[in-house]
């Protein structure tokens, strides 16, 4: 387990933190990481074991704070938690925990530092298992499991889903937009698709 960057001259970090976030790039984000949420929120409505969010801060050690380097995946999932609101997720307040699953939506500003920087930090700060990202103008997609402390790329089967061995979801693109399947590759329905069926 990663060990926190606690600085000695800050006794008691907070953990009651307002997330720091830029606005959204665009409509297509807001849309895509509101998808992202409600399907998986309904797939799971029986469980109370798991947090997911997007555009949050992730405090993860109090360099930000001195800082201002803030940092929050514009979508992530970190289960074996409370599932309860929050103002951002404080690492050092949650026992420590990282996310389990992150995803990336790429933007002309932002795709060459989610490919790079935030790649790095995932898989050498976070230790996060799965870290995705998708481009909802290209539909450029591409999926990553950490194995022996480094990213390897989760290959893609025959339909061009990879799967998340954390969510044991597949991901993919249905109609332009990245969606969950279950392990039999349906599609995972949000819930507005529900009542219509």
């Amino acid at each position: 387990m990663t060990t926190l960057n606690l600085s000695s001259d800050i006794i008691c970090p907070p953990t009651d933190l307002w997330s720091d976030e830029p606005p959204l790039k665009s409509d297509l984000h807001l849309q895509q990481i509101i998808l992202l949420l409600s399907c998986l929120e309904s797939f799971w409505s029986d469980r109370n074991d798991y947090y997911a969010t997007g555009n949050l801060t992730i405090y993860y050690n109090t360099e930000q704070l001195k800082k201002r380097d803030f940092c929050g995946p514009d979508f992530f999932v970190v289960l074996n938690t409370e599932k309860r609101p929050r103002k951002s997720w404080v690492v050092w307040g949650e026992n420590g925990q990282y996310p389990h699953v992150i995803v990336e939506i790429l933007s002309d500003s932002t795709a060459k530092v989610d490919r790079t920087k935030k790649k790095e930090l995932y898989q050498n700060i976070f230790r996060t298992p799965n870290y995705f990202w998708f481009d909802p103008v290209s539909l450029e997609f591409q999926g990553f499991r950490l194995s022996q402390g480094k990213y390897e790329p989760i290959q893609a089967n025959e339909n061009g889903y990879l799967w998340s061995d954390q969510l044991e979801l597949y991901l993919g693109i249905h109609e332009g937009k990245l969606r969950y399947f279950t392990s039999e590759e349906e599609l995972v329905l949000t819930p507005q698709e529900k009542v219509i069926i």
